[in-house]
């Protein structure tokens, strides 16, 4: 039986509550199964939206988790995102959580040639179907929301179409999905006594369909068969584990866990056909051709299992791969690192088919320029512990975004052009404001990287500089965590477990020390964590143990704040994030919680102890503090002096100059952040776009709030004309620094009066908040705030 429509389906429900309320009787095993097979599924969709307008995505496609293909292209799965290849046209077409997609885990894909359907499945059971050329992304949340599933059990494992429906197999069992009506139709739990099994893929042949399990072997029933969800109707064929099953031609291939290859009939039962050298990652029949991918090596079949071709190794290329297809004698690797590996049969020279992107899908720390965008992959954990559970550190290249262009330096090559073994867990970067193509990059191991001009330069350590491994530990090594430029071109940063932790580093290449150990115990103190230079040239950095550190280096004097108030007033001692506004203001991040210290001045003067402050907004009229115990990663200021603020679990929030109002709040949820672990944040002044590193992938808003510029020369509004259907704010850019601004109507009424606080302003097409411009052009008039230079632009409005 199935259930098609919800009213029917509740109907259902709810005359099997009646009974059970009325006469109290006791149900079997098979008759629960029988009832919620009957209500489990009623295909909630959810039209995702769209964000090209305002947002890029810059998503890795290197490691490749699934191919499919139809309609002349290959359909390639990344990690959370997907891209096409036109054979055709050659061209490129990338889908991500830009066009709407989850930003999740991908498990598998399936390309529907009839019905001009990319079906994508999930590690978490979400379902995503993408209408071919049109970027149309569909969420079926069936799977992913219901709650009698248990969350770990709920792994979409292989797609297989058949007469208009797809049979999904999942950890659970088998989902049938209707491609015509865009609706599931039943659920079958085929174990023992309807136990929910790990199914990990379907096939049909003549009048029967087979499901092999990981576990519980391959079980096959008569596909017509209207009564599935009852599991005695499937019988047991094979015991043991399987990986997958595929028919091709007359017959059933079997792929075991133990990588051995068989053929089945019910008559003959199993039959032998090779062993495979390492384990099978892919086992898939395309057309008329049986796939066979393991870690190392491709092979295509065809009808009894006759071998067309194989790869097994590669002139250029050392692979590991994680999918593959055979398509018109050729194949196509799905690679971990290379993206995909084209190769004709017979060959062993291959094309690498890879769109434009970073790395990898682990952006740790990143910095902007204008036009640049520096993005590095090394991370320590919320301890600060560089080393991985299996004891190994990371060992990850650098991505440089340079006029939209992606230029990658694998590891390898970075040793290699250094000069070194190792430069592991590089976990910080920093641009020289006066010199973009000088750049620093800190290991938390091994010591300082620059960068000139897109090439790695040197790599300051204990054999070259003064910077020295705090006694003679190499587990501990040089652990260099934030950076920062004062005015004067000097690079100021901090290492961890080291007494003399505070350095700088001279334009010249000259390094001066600091010794802390007079204010916090170096060896006990877990990590010195985020470094920031006030406009005095007063270095502040945090810790994770000992709050807020500050060093005036005129008077040689140290001076720090805690927790608590009366000692400086942070909501915890572990301090991850800092930033100064244009108001020389400093906003400290921590892992509870948001403060701010209003006077830098004083934090040296040896009275009593400054505390830092909440900010405290209203909530529906009640006083609330601003981003109470949020786990702080980072906090930026843009050219308005508004802030943007990244936390571990909550996305990113915007809030106006003094954080009484919240501009913006972008989660996984309603925007492209395919994580709501934001780990950095970037802002590139000149355009104001703001890039956001998540821990699963970086992405970028087109923000409007940029830097100040040098005079009104590039004035500018957008966007203009402003249309009927726009209903956001024109934003005026290319301001000087405290610009004044007004806005008038073409008779002289003044509608709208500011200063800049930084490269623009927003104006939402309202009369001084009250009531909403009518059609007509409207006059900005722009000076600096010495009145030396004026500017004039004008605003269409069209309602």
């Amino acid at each position: 039986m199935s259930l098609k429509r919800q009213p029917f389906s509740f109907y259902i429900a709810n005359k099997i509550n009646s009974i059970l309320a009325c006469y109290t009787i006791e149900i079997n095993f098979y008759m629960k199964q029988l009832v919620f097979a009957l209500i489990f599924l009623q295909s909630l969709f959810l039209s995702a939206q769209n964000f090209e307008e305002s947002w890029t995505g810059y998503f890795s496609y290197v490691s490749v988790k699934a191919i499919s293909q139809g309609n002349d292209k290959i359909y390639v799965a990344a990690e959370n995102a997907i891209f096409t290849y036109d054979f055709s046209t050659q061209e490129f077409k990338t889908v991500s959580t830009i066009n709407g997609l989850s930003g999740k885990q991908i498990s598998t894909i399936h390309y529907s040639e009839n019905h001009n359907l990319l079906i994508i499945g999930y590690e978490n059971g979400l379902i995503e179907i993408v209408k071919d050329d049109e970027n149309d992304v569909l969420s079926v949340v069936d799977i992913l929301d219901k709650q009698t599933i248990p969350p770990n059990t709920k792994r979409i494992n292989h797609f297989y179409e058949y007469n208009g429906e797809v049979y999904i197999s999942t950890q659970y069992g088998i989902s049938v999905y209707d491609l015509g009506a865009l609706e599931f139709g039943d659920t079958y739990f085929i174990g023992d006594f309807g136990a929910q099994i790990d199914i990990t893929q379907t096939t049909v042949l003549d009048d029967f369909i087979y499901a092999t399990s990981s576990t519980d072997g391959v079980r096959s029933a008569l596909v017509e068969n209207e009564n599935l969800i009852d599991y005695e109707q499937w019988s047991a064929v094979v015991s043991g584990g399987y990986k997958g099953v595929q028919t091709l031609g007359n017959e059933i291939f079997l792929a075991r866990n133990d990588n051995q290859i068989f053929s089945y009939s019910s008559g003959n039962g199993l039959n032998f056909e090779t062993q495979m050298n390492s384990s099978v990652v892919n086992f898939e029949v395309h057309l008329d051709l049986l796939t066979i991918t393991t870690t190392n090596s491709i092979h295509a079949y065809s009808e009894n299992f006759i071998l067309e071709s194989e790869a097994t190794s590669l002139l250029e290329y050392d692979f590991i791969l994680q999918a593959g297809l055979a398509y018109n004698n050729t194949f196509y690797l799905g690679t971990n690192e290379l993206g995909v590996l084209v190769v004709p049969f017979g060959n062993n020279q291959a094309q690498q088919i890879l769109p434009d992107g970073p790395l990898l899908n682990k952006p740790f720390a990143i910095d902007a320029s204008p036009g640049r965008l520096w993005v590095v992959f090394g991370e320590v954990d919320v301890n600060f512990n560089p080393y991985f559970p299996n004891g190994t550190l990371s060992k990850r290249g650098i991505s440089n975004l340079k006029e939209e262009a992606w230029t990658n330096i694998d590891y390898e090559d970075l040793i290699g052009q250094l000069g070194v073994e190792d430069v592991t867990d590089i976990s910080y970067v920093t641009i020289n404001p006066e010199n973009s193509n000088e750049v620093y990059m800190s290991s938390y191991h091994k010591g300082l990287l620059k960068i000139e001009e897109q090439t790695p330069s040197i790599l300051y350590n204990e054999t070259n500089s003064p910077l020295s491994i705090p006694n003679n530990n190499e587990g501990i090594g040089i652990r260099l965590y934030g950076s920062d430029f004062d005015r004067e071109e000097n690079l100021w940063f901090v290492q961890s477990r080291a007494n003399e932790g505070l350095i700088k580093l001279n334009p010249n290449g000259q390094f001066q020390f600091t010794d802390i150990s007079t204010i916090i115990e170096a060896e006990d103190e877990q990590a010195l964590t985020e470094i920031k230079v006030s406009r005095e040239g007063y270095p502040f950095f945090g810790s994770a143990n000992n709050g807020l550190i500050g060093y005036n280096p005129t008077t040689n004097v140290l001076n720090k704040i805690g927790e608590g108030l009366g000692t400086g007033g942070l909501p915890s001692n572990n301090v991850r994030a800092l930033a100064f506004d244009n108001q020389n203001r400093l906003w400290i991040g921590t892992i509870k919680g948001l403060r701010v210290l209003y006077g830098v001045g004083d934090f040296f003067d040896g009275g009593e102890t400054q505390d830092a402050q909440a900010i405290i907004i209203l909530e529906d009229g009640v006083a609330q503090e601003l981003l109470y115990e949020q786990s702080i990663t980072d906090i930026e200021v843009d050219g308005s002096n508004n802030k943007w603020v990244a936390t571990a679990t909550s996305g990113v929030f915007y809030f106006s100059a003094n954080g009484q109002e919240t501009l913006l709040r972008f989660t996984s949820d309603n925007s492209p952040l395919p994580s709501d672990n934001v780990q950095d944040i970037a802002i590139d002044g000149q355009s104001g776009t703001v890039y956001f590193a998540t821990t699963d992938g970086l992405v970028a808003y087109n923000g409007s709030s940029t830097a100040p510029r040098e005079d009104l020369e590039s004035v500018y509004a957008f966007p203009n004309p402003v249309r009927p259907d726009f209903y956001g704010d024109v934003t005026i850019d290319g301001l000087t620094a405290k610009a004044n601004v007004k806005i008038t109507d073409v008779t002289g009424n003044l509608v709208y009066e500011t200063t800049s606080e930084g490269g623009s302003v927003r104006w939402d097409t309202t009369a001084f908040g009250k009531y909403r411009v009518a059609s007509g052009v409207y006059l900005v008039l722009v000076s600096t705030d010495d009145a030396l230079e004026t500017k004039v632009i004008k605003i269409m409005i069209i309602r």
